[in-house]
C-alpha cells in the first residue's frame, strides 16, 4: 500500500478569493496523481509551495531536491533546510558541477541554460534509482516566469520536468497568496537569485568571486539589511538596496565599517546603486 502522508492537509487560514482557491484545489489535484515525485527545491516561494504539496499528498513518495554549489548563498542552503523540516518532506542535497562547464562559468546569457541542465540531469539519474515506477520531477517555475528571461526553463523542458503552478496560471503573487493562507513562514521570502546573477554576462564566473559575493552580502546582512545584491563588476563592488534604506548605509561609522570590509574581501572599490535594488537589473544589456 502506497505511503500516506505524513501530515494533515495544510488548512487554510486565511480566506482565499475564489480563483485562489480553485488553483490550490487543482494544484493539490495536479501533484497527487503522480505516483512520486522529486522537487527541484531550491528554497524559494514557489518550489517551497510545491515541495509542500507534494508532501502533503504525497507524504513519503515525494523528495525535495537542492543543488548544492558556490553559487548557492550559504543562508539560502539553511533556510531550504529549515522550510523542508518544517514542511515534512524529505530533502535532499546534491552537488552540482555548473563551475565546471565553460558554458556556466564563461557567463554567457543563457548561463542558467547549463545551470539547470546541471541539475536537471542529476535529477534524471535520481529518477532512474527511484523505487516507484513514473516517478517524476517537478518544478517551482510560475506563470509569471514564462514571461521572464529564464533560460533555465528550456533545460528542464528538455528532461520533461513539470511546472504545476506554470500549467496552472499560478502568479508569483497568487503563490505569496496562498502561501500566507497556508500559514507557510517563508510567504514573503524576497526573491533571491543564485550568486552568479551578481556578475554581468560575459564576465567569467569561479568559486572564489562567488564566494566573494557572498561573503559581503552575508555582512550586510548580519548588520540589519535583508533585501539587497552585491554585484560584482571586475574587482569593484556595487550595491544595491531598497531605496529607502540607502541612507542607512551611508551613516559615517557604518559606511567606513563597509569599505574597511569589501577591501577586506579583495574588492578594489566599493559603491552604492542610486536606483536602489531591482530584481534582475543586469538583463538591461541583453537586446529586447
Amino acid at each position: 500500500m502506497p505511503a500516506q502522508p505524513s501530515r494533515p492537509l495544510h488548512p487554510t487560514l486565511e480566506p482565499l478569493e475564489p480563483e485562489l482557491r480553485e488553483a490550490l484545489a487543482a494544484l493539490r489535484q495536479r501533484i497527487a496523481a503522480h505516483p512520486a515525485v522529486l522537487v527541484a527545491y531550491s528554497g524559494g516561494v514557489d518550489s517551497a509551495l510545491v515541495a509542500a504539496i507534494a508532501a502533503e499528498q504525497l507524504g513519503e513518495r515525494a523528495q525535495a531536491i537542492t543543488g548544492i554549489s558556490a553559487a548557492l548563498a550559504p543562508h539560502l542552503r539553511q533556510e531550504a533546510q529549515q522550510q523542508a523540516a518544517w514542511m515534512g518532506i524529505q530533502h535532499r542535497e546534491i552537488a552540482t558541477a555548473e563551475l565546471e562547464d565553460p558554458a556556466y562559468s564563461s557567463n554567457p546569457a543563457d548561463r542558467c541554460y547549463a545551470c539547470k541542465r546541471e541539475l536537471h540531469t542529476l535529477l534524471a539519474e535520481l529518477l532512474l534509482q527511484s523505487d516507484t515506477a513514473a516517478a517524476v520531477v517537478l518544478d517551482g517555475v510560475n506563470h509569471d516566469d514564462l514571461g521572464d528571461h529564464r533560460p533555465g526553463i528550456r533545460a528542464a523542458q528538455e528532461h520533461q520536468v513539470i511546472s504545476p503552478l506554470a500549467e496552472l496560471g499560478i502568479s508569483k503573487a497568487g503563490v505569496r497568496t496562498i502561501s500566507r493562507a497556508l500559514g507557510f513562514p517563508w510567504w514573503d521570502k524576497p526573491a533571491q537569485p543564485c550568486l552568479a546573477s551578481r556578475f554581468p554576462y560575459g564576465e567569467a564566473i569561479n568559486a572564489a568571486r562567488l564566494q566573494r559575493v557572498g561573503a559581503a552580502e552575508a555582512w550586510l546582512r548580519q548588520r540589519g539589511f535583508q533585501e539587497l545584491r552585491v554585484r560584482s563588476q571586475g574587482d569593484a563592488a556595487r550595491i544595491e538596496l531598497p531605496p529607502d534604506q540607502l541612507a542607512a548605509l551611508l551613516q559615517p561609522e557604518l559606511r567606513e565599517a563597509l569599505v574597511a570590509a569589501f577591501l577586506k574581501l579583495g574588492f578594489t572599490a566599493v559603491s552604492l546603486d542610486l536606483e536602489g535594488l531591482v530584481s534582475g537589473k543586469l538583463n538591461r544589456a541583453l537586446p529586447q
